[in-house]
């Protein structure tokens, strides 16, 4: 175990590190940093190492297992009514305790104030519409649906929707999507997709294992952008609060101590309902022996500590530095500077990818499911090329304030365009791409440094700031598919090769 950890540690800090680096850089340069502030910063690189290592090392011990051992069972008793079930109650129990959702439920303080259930209003939605679709996307790969089939007639619904919402919902709508698929539910939902297609005999299980994270990106969407026709929502204001000052160590440690106490008890209740719905599914299964259900609890163990650790490393260490450096390019040269965070965005989305706890989980998969032909590191490259290119673009709106439609729908329109081109296997990966890479490092670096450079100039930050977490979401359905025309180019380029080998073989033999 303990080389184990050793090597989940090594690799997540080769992920960290060079996103670490470039804020280091950052500070020395265009957006220095006060002392407190850069002192958080450091402590929390620490954290984010060492806490995604133990979560990767226990989702692979519990969560992966529970979530395939799971989707096979139920899937195998072919009772329709089960499968549906099960998916739905798992996609509520697991969103609800989803920290990025948190997160943006409590930046939206203006929904939350006009509501008796505050933020848990915009949760509730979430989670109701992340249990619909992860009920749909299992039903999908029991029916043998085709997967772009529904996504393109879910996002042309959404589309649709967002006519009848204001436009100060929408980028809040949109970033919903992304946020609900972090580090807690992707383990579980692309597990439970493994294992309800490993028992299918057709030879496309393969390509239907994907998929299940697109739909369930897409639920909240529609569910959210309901909410704004229900609530006839308009006028949302962000409050700008800023953060804690640090003056000294016992300052730093305080705040620390503070976080790791909060967010440990979000972790558990997030885990709780997981513990008990296994515990459940043993009692009436017995599908688990001794030996497993110790592994798993130890795995259980892992997961708590690591994701503890990284969310307090991201939301007390980066969340303010991602604030500030958004701030200090803003008015970088009384304004003049202000460019320079269209590529300063590029950079960091190109290597904040490789952050995410989530991605980790979906590359192996990719990597195991096709027995090594998707390898992680093309999958890793795809997906920094798309949420560098994302960010970007994110920068750009809030400089220019384009609307944010103006990107969505010809982002869509090209991705659903797409899927008739890639092969099915690639559109699933890509859409669950798009999912994964809006995690918790988007939501508490990337959106407070949009936030911040938006607050600085003076722009609307819920129609500009928010909506960067959307485009994260977006731009990797178009770099992966576009991979996956490639590899499906090379593939049938190596099949044509060698049997025209084959054939100068056997010329070669009758010639003899």
């Amino acid at each position: 175990m303990t080389v184990a950890l050793k090597e989940k540690i090594i690799e997540s800090l080769t992920s960290v590190l060079p996103i670490a680096l470039i804020v280091l850089a950052l500070s020395l340069t265009f957006a220095p940093l006060n002392a407190g502030v850069f002192a958080l910063f450091t402590v929390g690189v620490f954290f984010l190492i060492f806490g995604m290592g133990c979560f990767t090392l226990g989702a692979d011990m519990s969560m992966l297992v529970i979530g395939e051992k799971i989707g096979s069972t139920i899937t195998h008793s072919r009772k329709i009514w089960l499968v549906a079930l099960v998916s739905l109650l798992i996609g509520i129990i697991v969103t609800i305790a989803e920290p990025d959702l948190q997160i943006l439920a409590e930046q939206v303080s203006s929904l939350s104030e006009r509501t008796v259930l505050g933020n848990y209003l915009l949760i509730i939605t979430v989670a109701v519409g992340v249990g619909v679709f992860l009920m749909i996307a299992m039903l999908r790969i029991v029916f043998h649906i085709r997967l772009s089939i529904l996504l393109i007639g879910f996002y042309i619904i959404a589309f649709l929707l967002s006519i009848r919402v204001s436009p100060d919902f929408w980028a809040v709508s949109f970033d919903a999507g992304g946020v609900t698929t972090g580090p807690m539910t992707v383990p579980f939902i692309m597990s439970l997709g493994v294992g309800v297609a490993s028992i299918r005999s057709d030879g496309k299980g393969q390509a239907d294992s994907f998929g299940l994270v697109a739909l369930s990106s897409v639920g909240p969407i529609i569910a959210v952008l309901t909410l704004g026709i229900l609530f006839d929502i308009n006028g949302l204001n962000y409050v700008y609060e800023p953060g804690d000052a640090v003056e000294n160590t016992y300052g730093m440690l305080f705040l620390y101590l503070k976080g790791f106490s909060d967010l440990s008890t979000e972790v558990l209740i997030a885990l709780t309902p997981i513990v008990v719905f296994f515990l459940g599914f043993q009692l009436f299964t017995r599908s688990f022996r001794k030996r497993q259900i110790v592994r798993i609890f130890v795995g259980f163990a892992y997961t708590f500590l690591g994701l503890t650790v990284f969310l307090t490393g991201a939301n007390v260490g980066f969340m303010p530095v991602g604030r500030a450096i958004g701030e200090g390019i803003a008015t970088l040269w009384d304004g003049n500077g202000k460019w320079l965070l269209i590529p300063v965005g590029m950079l960091i989305g190109y290597f904040i990818v490789a952050a995410e706890p989530a991605v980790h989980v979906l590359n192996k998969q990719v990597e195991r499911t096709s027995a090594g032909a998707i390898s992680a590191k093309s999958m890793k490259r795809g997906m920094c090329v798309g949420v560098c290119i994302s960010l970007g673009l994110a920068m750009l709106r809030i400089l220019t304030g384009i609307n944010i439609m103006y990107i969505l729908l010809p982002g869509y329109a090209v991705a659903l365009v797409l899927t008739f081109f890639a092969p099915p296997m690639f559109t699933g990966i890509a859409f669950d791409s798009g999912g994964v890479a809006s995690g918790a490092m988007v939501s508490s670096f990337v959106l407070p440094l949009a936030v911040g450079a938006c607050h600085a100039l003076g722009g609307s930050v819920m129609t500009d700031a928010f909506g960067c977490v959307a485009f994260v979401a977006l731009t990797p359905l178009i770099s992966i598919q576009i991979l996956g025309i490639v590899y499906r180019h090379k593939t049938r380029r190596i099949r044509r090769d060698f049997m025209s080998f084959e054939d100068k073989i056997l010329e070669y033999e009758v010639d003899a």
